[in-house]
């Protein structure tokens, strides 16, 4: 089964997720969680990009939902980072 994307239709939100989605596989693939945390930190500039959008737009569909998914993975990340810290 096909399953589809939605879509963001953002230029920044377009360019940054093949960098995310590639960041996110490597955490997934990655074997400790000082591997996973070097890629999280990575995942973290990614999404500040998002964050910091120069073209955010208050009310806009795109925008809050491009700003929603970006802050769940920055906490993603962050939590990430203070496993390592732990272990």
């Amino acid at each position: 089964m096909h399953k589809e994307e939605p879509k963001i239709n953002c230029p920044t939100f377009q360019k940054q997720e093949p960098g995310i989605k590639g960041i996110t596989d490597k955490i997934n693939g990655a074997k400790g969680v000082k591997e996973k945390a070097k890629f999280a930190e990575e995942l973290q500039k990614e999404v500040d990009v998002l964050l910091s959008c120069h073209d955010y737009k208050e009310g806009s569909t795109d925008c809050g939902s491009c700003h929603f998914i970006a802050n769940l993975r920055k906490r993603t990340a962050n939590l990430i980072i203070k496993s390592k810290k732990l272990a």
